[in-house]
């Protein structure tokens, strides 16, 4: 995890919280008014209700049950698709979220931390025993681990489930309901039900999970009693802000291939010796298990998963140690090995996962579209990562990162039935607003985070329990140091770091 990798003092969240400098002023944005409506509704709740925890149409809990040193309760929800509707004629979807203590804690009366992961698109952890991150977390908390809506156990969006959806414009007014916005008010609808007398909770983001710990300060700082975030800081500018993450995240991919390079020199001949193979095949690429297609782009994007985790480096050199089968025969053909491209396939998790290919860019959008941004800045600088003709020149080919091409709606076989429906989100201008920079201005609540050096992945959607590369280092500040484009972060001096 990688608040593992922060000084002992910054898990402590109340040591952590001590040292928040002062914010400073950060220009304006107007409040939706439909989140601050709800925003009202749900404190209005807060003050009306207590929650129980007991079982009613909108909240059915579990039994308790066990993983080794954790006990667990299962609780589901059925919340608005569309909070913005009205709340008796919009369609219910389903919320679930596992609630965790440590054994023996079940009845104690503990504060609430809300942990939101990473994505979008990713399903909270599967806890299998106490360690790590939630063994810390559960001394002092009780933990929800909330499915976020379309993942896991919370209507899941499934390549299956999704085809149920026949028209693509229908699929796509259905997948704008599940960015960060809502995912908040799921959070609100919970907290009001679970947490006694309807009180603030903690909440923990990790990544896009950090994203939406920034909207959720935005439009419902009323239930929050602190914030952490690790890895996770988005840009709040108006408009699309994906084109500033692509461009700075084209850079660090850039010193994350030369780095690997660097370590594996031998992989740069594999590497142009793979990307000629496929250029050269019948149809531009080979055929992947699934029924895809592997392409010279496609292959780049292994830099996806091979650059930014732990011991990824390590991985993507013993993957391309196979990548060719043997010859049993003298005069057999060379061919790509199927361990190779089942290992690719793997390494996507689009199957799994689809929503984070189809909500990617959006999740920066606030009134503009994203005009598939990651493919228009590649563009930019074409040659640069044209692999084909960095084969041909000798050049090392570099890998791309964390970004969605519109032709992998093409490319990949799971990701075929939903070409037109991404194309409809690519295009869409009107995304509500997703942060509100007046309300950030004049947050109240203590917020701390831990960022990364170097960070390929530009602070999106990793999911938690990989570690990225490079050495972690933390940031203290309240939100308004963070979010002003033009001011510099300042950092404790008491804890050796620098900005």
């Amino acid at each position: 995890m990688p608040i593992l990798h922060a000084p002992p003092s910054s898990i402590n969240p109340l040591r952590f919280l001590s040292l928040l400098p002062r914010p400073t002023a950060l220009p304006t944005l107007r409040s939706p008014p439909t989140v601050i409506r709800l925003a009202r509704r749900f404190a209005s709740m807060a003050n009306s209700s207590a929650a129980s925890g007991a079982a009613s149409p909108e909240h059915v809990a579990g039994d308790w049950y066990s993983v080794p040193e954790l006990r667990l309760r299962d609780h589901r929800f059925a919340v608005p698709l569309d909070y913005s509707a009205d709340r008796n004629a919009s369609q219910r979807i389903s919320v679930f979220a596992r609630e965790v203590v440590a054994v023996g804690k079940e009845e104690q009366q503990l504060p609430y931390l809300l942990f939101l992961q990473g994505g979008p698109g990713f399903e909270s952890p599967r806890p299998t025993e106490s360690s790590g991150w939630l063994l810390r977390a559960c001394e002092e908390f009780r933990v929800i681990l909330m499915d976020q809506r379309g993942t896991g156990l919370s209507t899941s969006l499934t390549v299956s489930s999704m085809s149920q959806i026949k028209s693509a414009e229908n699929l796509a007014n259905y997948l704008i309901h599940f960015r960060a916005d809502n995912i908040v008010n799921d959070a609100e609808f919970i907290r009001v039900r679970l947490v006694p007398d309807a009180g603030p909770w903690t909440i923990l983001g990790q990544s896009f999970g950090g994203f939406c710990a920034v909207t959720y300060l935005s439009f419902a700082p009323q239930g929050l009693k602190q914030v952490l975030i690790t890895g996770g800081i988005p840009p709040i500018a108006n408009g699309c802000t994906a084109d500033i993450v692509y461009k700075a995240g084209i850079e660090s991919v850039t010193v994350q291939s030369e780095k690997y390079y660097k370590r594996y020199p031998q992989d740069a001949e594999v590497v142009r010796e793979v990307v000629k193979y496929l250029a050269e095949s019948e149809g531009g690429g080979v055929i992947l298990p699934s029924g895809g297609i592997l392409t010279p782009r496609g292959f780049q994007t292994l830099g996806l998963s091979g650059l930014g985790f732990s011991a990824s480096f390590e991985r993507l050199h013993y993957m391309l140690e196979r990548v060719w089968d043997p010859v049993l025969v003298p005069g057999a053909s060379k061919q790509m090995s199927y361990f190779f491209l089942k290992a690719f396939e793997n390494w996507l998790g689009f199957d799994t996962n689809p929503l984070y290919a189809l909500l990617h860019e959006p999740i920066y959008c606030q009134g503009a579209s994203s005009q598939w941004s990651a493919h228009r800045v590649i563009g930019e600088d074409e040659s640069k990562f044209d692999a084909v003709e960095a084969a041909k020149e000798g050049r090392p080919v570099l890998f791309t990162g964390e970004m969605i091409f519109p032709w992998m709606f093409d490319e990949i076989h799971v990701l075929k039935p939903f070409k037109e429906a991404a194309q409809i989100l690519a295009e869409k201008k009107d995304w509500p607003p997703l942060y509100d920079v007046t309300a950030l201005n004049n947050n109240k609540v203590p917020v701390a985070a831990a960022v990364y050096y170097e960070d390929m992945r530009s602070g999106s959607g990793a999911p938690v329990g990989h570690v990225e590369r490079k050495e972690a280092f933390v940031l203290i500040f309240t939100v308004g140091l963070v979010f002003s484009s033009n001011s510099s972060i300042r950092v404790h001096s008491s804890l050796g770091i620098t900005s």
